[in-house]
């Protein structure tokens, strides 16, 4: 039986035995080189620790998380501030007028709208909290209970049925 070359002639088309022999070759082949690596090492020394101060970087300066949290509450503070402002600005720019009394007015309408708001907002979650669900009753002596439903329509007209 004669040996089929190791590699088949360039440009010429492969034969079963020849391209099952190839296949074989390449697969040798593959099996025999070394996987690609995954990871990499830098063996460059690191710097040494000395007892240097540390240096300010730029941009915000070195504080603690407190102070980080607080800063970052203010600047959420001053963003929140400009549609107070936008509302300010907008009253007094419709109001066209130079009288003093009209541009206090104006001036402190937005605050106190936003004043009245958030007391709203806190006298309702109060009033949620001191909201009791279940009543007792405690009678002496013979009772008469009665429910009277009542509706008032626009034009004042008051209807109790019983």
């Amino acid at each position: 039986m004669n040996q089929l070359p190791d590699r088949a002639p360039v440009g010429q088309p492969l034969t079963d035995e020849a391209a099952t022999l190839e296949a074989r070759r390449l697969i040798r082949e593959a099996l025999q080189e070394e996987p690609a690596p995954t990871s990499y090492r830098d063996p460059t020394p690191l710097p040494t620790v000395g007892n240097a101060l540390p240096v300010a970087q730029p941009g915000r300066p070195p504080m603690s998380q407190k102070a980080t949290d607080a800063s970052a509450l203010m600047l959420a503070a001053g963003v929140a501030s400009l549609p107070i402002g936008g509302m300010t600005s907008l009253v007094l720019y419709t109001l066209g007028t130079v009288d003093p009394t009209t541009l206090a007015i104006g001036a402190t309408a937005p605050v106190a709208l936003i004043l009245a708001v958030g007391a709203l907002i806190r006298s309702v979650g109060r009033a949620k909290a001191d909201m009791h669900t279940e009543h007792h009753h405690h009678y002496r002596g013979p009772v008469q209970q009665q429910t009277i439903q009542s509706s008032t329509r626009l034009w004042g007209k008051t209807t109790n049925n019983l």
